[in-house]
């Protein structure tokens, strides 16, 4: 029995030490992506023995706080409202997904060094899925363009989001216009050759 108790806490004090440590790493990373592992272990509150005891490298750390962060971004995503004009929809798709961008554009800086493209891209298959399943109805409502892969479109919109990250990180762009700014590009790049660009902005869908 007494052998029972003691297994069971040290797994409730490993799986303490595991969560401790990957929001730490969120939180450092995502002010300083060269964050050192020591940073994080001290900020979680632990030793680089006991990191180590549940990481192998920098990248298992990067990568486990970034799949948190996604998943919690995925919560947020779950509640927008993705029906009706597309072109709306997407519009609020981009007003929360870029302010989960912005808050993580540290965090995906030290994902991309540490991280191959593949893993990165199969951290994002949540929010790719919702997007493409947005832009396939768009296309078959006849408000999206249908000469380019779905694929590429959404490769497009995060690739976007991603751009806007870095130029405010180099100041040549106010947080507070990243949305609408990605908005009128993606819904210029969405529109099929020849039809007028829908204007962004307002509660209304363009027309």
């Amino acid at each position: 029995m007494g052998s029972k108790n003691s297994t069971a806490t040290k797994r409730a004090d490993a799986l303490r030490s595991i969560e401790a440590i990957v929001q730490a790493a969120a939180e450092c990373l995502g002010q300083n992506p060269e964050a050192s592992l020591s940073e994080i272990a001290r900020a979680a509150g632990v030793g680089r023995v006991t990191l180590y005891a549940h990481f192998s490298s920098r990248a298992e750390v990067v990568d486990a706080a970034m799949s948190r962060a996604l998943d919690q971004g995925n919560e947020v995503l779950d509640t927008i409202d993705l029906t009706g004009d597309p072109r709306l929809a997407l519009a609020r798709y981009i007003d929360a997904g870029w302010h989960l961008v912005d808050q993580a554009r540290a965090l995906l800086v030290a994902a991309q060094r540490e991280l191959s493209a593949g893993r990165i891209r199969d951290l994002h298959a949540g929010p790719a899925a919702r997007v493409e399943e947005l832009v396939a109805r768009g296309r078959a409502e006849g408000v999206f363009r249908t000469d380019l892969p779905i694929a590429w479109m959404v490769n497009v919109l995060h690739a976007v989001m991603h751009s806007a990250a870095e130029e405010i990180r180099a100041g040549r762009l106010a947080s507070e216009h990243a949305a609408d700014h990605i908005t009128a590009t993606v819904l210029a790049a969405f529109t099929a050759p020849g039809e007028p660009v829908p204007a962004t902005g307002g509660e209304r869908p363009p027309r």
